[in-house]
């Protein structure tokens, strides 16, 4: 039995603990929240092993500079003089090219189909938080649009994930009496969704009743190492002693591993999303809006929109009032009858996904201190890929063979 210590309560933490505290540690979570919070409260809830291509892949350069100009545009930088985002940008440019895509999809593949396993593990022991099997929507208004979603469903086509190609007379068929402008679209028979906030809920009764313990609203101070090891994590509440520490703070996790000397290429993106109630017809199965990168999530009687990715810094909590109306005017673009209006800034929610420049997770032992474990940078996946990053690292703990091959997502 060891003390495992994590820094982060996201789904990433609460997922390792889970599996930590499963094999018999003592496990310690710290966070500078109350753990109500973050990427892993307010995402789009979707179980995605359809999303195999990552953020790192041709044209995404071209198409960022198209859209920097665009203020209502799905992806921003902000621009800022800074090493941090000139090392980042010059890595992502390195990795976006179709080597890195096909090396990429086979290990993105296997870590999804795992972490869907793992959920369905999760809905036999639970019901409270919404899981179904409903599939994911690809939907597209515009032939070139089109004609790029088809070419990523073929490729996973080919990877043996299941794959419909759908006209608009197809798509209409599975979402009856929506009135939807979209031409067609590719649908994703085998991807789910959940209700993220519930989820969290059940994670974390799930490690009370297995005794792991909770430092909220700490800021980390130090670390007090000895023989190449951290032997004491020191916090703004308490210092909590340690034998295997877990970073997996998110877009907080290379502020936290430089303290040990560890270099992490992460930047923050940030998302928005919101709740809308009282829709009469509403979507049923869960879509992406291409045009607009827009996540349309059904929730209960809720709807859960969500997009933008703004690469950004973790001080920046403005929101964005033209990437929200991009999200509205997407909205009602696709779904002519629901007639979205912005939001009030009370009920929008922002966060931080992690993005590295390869658009793959890190998730690896150091080499640098020996009983440091870092899993972060999962970026728009972290919900989705949450369970198997933890059972990954409860794996590298226990030095046990790994279930699936993670060295595509070492340091």
């Amino acid at each position: 039995m060891k003390n495992c210590v994590i820094i982060g309560g996201g789904v990433i933490g609460l997922c390792s603990a889970y599996y930590l505290a499963k094999e018999g540690h003592e496990v310690t979570i710290v966070d500078q929240s109350d753990l109500k919070t973050g990427c892993s409260y307010g995402n789009a809830g979707m179980i995605v092993p359809s999303h195999l291509i990552p953020l790192a892949q041709p044209g995404m350069i071209t198409r960022g500079v198209k859209w920097m100009f665009n203020s209502k545009s799905p992806f921003y930088v902000k621009p800022r003089f800074s090493m941090e985002l000139f090392n980042w940008g010059r890595s992502f440019y390195k990795y976006a090219n179709q080597t890195h895509v096909h090396r990429s999809m086979p290990a993105l593949k296997d870590l999804s189909l795992f972490s869907k396993e793992l959920y369905q593990d999760f809905a036999k022991e639970s019901d409270s938080f919404q899981y179904q099997e409903r599939g994911l929507l690809m939907l597209f208004k515009t032939h070139k649009v089109g004609e790029e979603e088809i070419y990523a469903g073929k490729e996973a086509q080919k990877l043996g994930i299941e794959v419909d190609f759908l006209n608009k007379e197809e798509v209409l068929s599975l979402e009856p009496g929506l009135n939807l402008n979209a031409i067609g679209g590719v649908y994703y028979k085998g991807d789910a969704h959940l209700s993220p906030n519930q989820f969290m809920e059940f994670l974390r009764a799930e490690l009370e009743r297995m005794k792991v313990s909770f430092v909220s609203n700490a800021s980390m101070i130090d670390f007090k190492i000895n023989n190449g090891k951290v032997e004491e994590v020191v916090t703004s509440s308490r210092s909590v002693l340690c034998d295997e520490l877990i970073i997996s703070a998110g877009s907080w996790s290379p502020s936290i591993a430089s303290k040990l000397g560890i270099k992490l290429s992460i930047l923050p993106g940030k998302g928005y999303s919101f709740n809308i109630e009282d829709i009469r017809d509403k979507p049923t199965i869960p879509s992406i809006l291409c045009e607009g990168k827009v996540a349309v999530t059904p929730i209960g009687d809720k709807i859960r929109f969500g997009g933008t990715m703004e690469i950004t810094h973790t001080k920046d909590h403005m929101i964005n009032r033209n990437r929200i109306q991009g999200i509205v005017d997407t909205v009602n673009q696709f779904y002519p009858d629901i007639q979205l209006i912005q939001p009030s800034s009370r009920e929008i929610w922002h966060g931080f996904r992690p993005c590295t420049p390869t658009g793959l997770p890190l998730i690896s032992r150091s080499e640098k201190v020996n009983n440091v474990i870092v899993s972060t940078g999962h970026a728009m996946m972290g919900l989705s890929l949450g369970p198997a990053s933890g059972k990954l690292v409860q794996e590298l703990v226990d030095n046990q063979k790994t279930s699936v091959d993670v060295s595509q997502f070492s340091l």
